[in-house]
């Protein structure tokens, strides 16, 4: 027992005469721990990219809903009669008057912008 820890501490298994078998194994286990590394660190990265783009779809969603906020403030009646009151343009008085327009009228009519 005493001899086999001594052995191992020494690395004797390194340089014995069946050590090609051993280093095959210890370069296997490098090979798989660097691989290892590799993929956490791809997976952190991920991780990383995630939370960035999510934090970023969230300040645009944000942005967009302002934005509509304040299209639907300016489409406002009231918003764009403010603004034509500063022009000198003023709602009409009169309120619009639907036309009608018969089939037969509306064949001629079409035939004349036509020609």
């Amino acid at each position: 027992m005493k001899k086999g820890i001594y052995g191992i501490l020494k690395a004797r298994f390194l340089i014995d005469d069946d050590a090609v078998k051993n280093w095959r194994f210890i370069v296997f286990l490098i090979l798989l721990a660097i691989i290892m590394i590799a993929n956490t660190q791809r997976f952190e990265q991920k991780v990383f990219q995630i939370a960035q783009l999510t934090t970023e779809v969230k300040e645009l969603r944000s942005e967009f809903v302002d934005r509509r906020s304040q299209l639907m403030k300016l489409k406002m009646e009231s918003t764009v009669s403010e603004k034509m009151i500063e022009k000198d343009i003023f709602p009409s008085t009169v309120p619009p008057i639907k036309i009608k327009v018969k089939k037969e009228e509306e064949k001629s009519f079409l035939k004349k912008l036509w020609q």
